[in-house]
């Protein structure tokens, strides 16, 4: 167990708790640990606000940030949208997605968007700790009382069809993205892409400097994309380093 002070309460200490090694999820003969927040205690956005920046994510209610004894390959980046350039293949990702409505709607449980998240884990994710999925996983897994919390939408526009959703966290600092989900049917638009391209403009329009991608993992398949965007920013040894 370790504290830190969070900055928005001089007098508040937060207890962190890690876990035992065990299997790590995205690299094979890796074995990894977790710090997470005090499960007891009810975070606001002002405390995930002040962890985000250092290095933390949230899942559901919970905020963990990997500590692993042998490994430091999951490094938490964001882009700094105002610097952002994008390449030709995301600039053609962005040409292609014009074609779908957006829709930005604040987070709740659907059926509709259960069923796209069933759909996507039992079509892309079986080998993954959420298959099989639940109503119940979904909820805990993207929904949380105490933050802001959106669905950007992705829509076909002749059939009203629900193709794809990003699920977002809006805080001062940015926009911190949580999970994009999608119909197999529509995986040429690249909707993972394009939803990062469409935070990042939202991310201008709100005049909010980051977008938050979670952790980068350059030798895991799953997570290599996150490395894409350019310039980007990594949190190393406890402070946010710019990679051009």
């Amino acid at each position: 167990m370790s504290d830190y002070k969070s900055q928005s309460n001089n007098t508040q200490q937060l207890q962190f708790y890690i876990t035992p090694a065990h299997e790590c999820p995205y690299l094979p003969q890796k074995k990894s640990k977790t710090v997470f927040l005090n499960p007891e205690l009810v975070p606001d956005q002002n405390i995930y606000r002040w962890l985000i920046d250092k290095g933390f994510r949230r899942s559901g209610d919970h905020i963990y940030r990997p500590q692993c004894d042998d490994c430091e390959q999951c490094i938490s980046v964001r882009i700094k949208a105002k610097h952002f350039s994008a390449n030709k293949q995301q600039k053609r990702c962005a040409k292609n997605g014009k074609r779908f409505i957006t829709k930005l709607h604040p987070a709740s449980f659907s059926k509709e968007h259960y069923l796209l998240f069933e759909n996507y884990i039992n079509t892309r994710h079986q080998d993954g700790d959420m298959y099989p999925t639940s109503e119940k996983q979904f909820k805990d897994f993207v929904l949380s009382d105490w933050m802001d919390t959106q669905f950007l939408d992705f829509v076909e526009p002749t059939s009203g069809k629900l193709v794809a959703c990003c699920v977002f966290d809006q805080l001062q600092s940015g926009l911190s993205a949580i999970y994009t989900f999608f119909d197999n049917d529509y995986a040429k638009f690249s909707l993972g892409r394009l939803a990062v391209l469409t935070l990042i403009e939202k991310s201008l329009d709100l005049q909010l400097p980051y977008v938050y991608l979670g952790y980068w993992i350059k030798n895991c398949q799953k997570m290599a994309y996150k490395g894409e965007y350019r310039p980007i920013e990594c949190f190393i040894n406890d402070q946010w380093i710019h990679l051009s």
